[in-house]
């Protein structure tokens, strides 16, 4: 009996550990998918619109040296860059230049981002997710404006919020993106190194 008992534990213990590593595998294979995801969003429309709200962000070059990410980075230097720009003053202001150019850029890929909210495995992500419904948020507030110049000064302050919500959770996104290449890819975060948005000297 006691033998029998050893042993039914032994294949718990074994069944258990097979189940872990099943459930572990699936959780990797997951977060790829997510952040390949992730990634074709940095690509199409996610750098384009740091670039096009960094150039009207009054303090950028507080925070443009501490975004030159680079191949020696410990995740120490991550998490100095992430405090950064937590603490970073979101101050940009809707400007009709701006709104004009983030209408267009938006407008141009509404359904693009309107696919990526349906994605039901963005569901899983606790910070991409809030990224997307903030953008497609702005995009609705700047479809329901015939135009952006004479507006009321309650509308500037309320698209003002719009854009630097969108803006802080993209940096962090950017960050958090820039930190998984490093440790997983390092051929793709060597383009995205040659792409950096904040990096006035970055060429492919």
């Amino acid at each position: 009996i006691i033998i029998l008992t050893g042993v039914g534990c032994f294949i718990g213990v074994a069944a258990n550990s097979i189940e872990y590593m099943i459930d572990e595998r699936e959780r990797r294979s997951r977060l790829e998918k997510l952040n390949m995801i992730i990634g074709i969003f940095f690509s199409e429309v996610g750098t384009g619109i740091i670039k096009k709200m960094s150039v009207h962000d009054p303090v950028i070059e507080e925070i443009r040296s501490v975004l030159i990410v680079s191949n020696n980075w410990s995740d120490a230097e991550f998490a100095h860059a992430r405090t950064v720009l937590k603490n970073h003053p979101y101050d940009l202001k809707s400007q009709p230049e701006l709104l004009e150019d983030l209408h267009a850029f938006l407008m141009h890929n509404k359904r693009f981002l309107l696919a990526l909210l349906e994605n039901p495995q963005l569901i899983e992500h606790d910070s991409f997710t809030p990224l997307l419904q903030a953008l497609f948020h702005l995009t609705e507030e700047l479809m329901a404006r015939e135009r952006f110049t004479s507006l009321p000064t309650t509308d500037y302050a309320h698209l003002s919020g719009d854009i630097n919500r969108v803006y802080r959770l993209l940096l962090i996104e950017w960050l958090t993106y820039m930190q998984y290449l490093r440790q997983h890819y390092p051929y793709l975060f060597s383009l995205a190194m040659r792409q950096n948005p904040f990096d006035k000297n970055a060429s492919v």
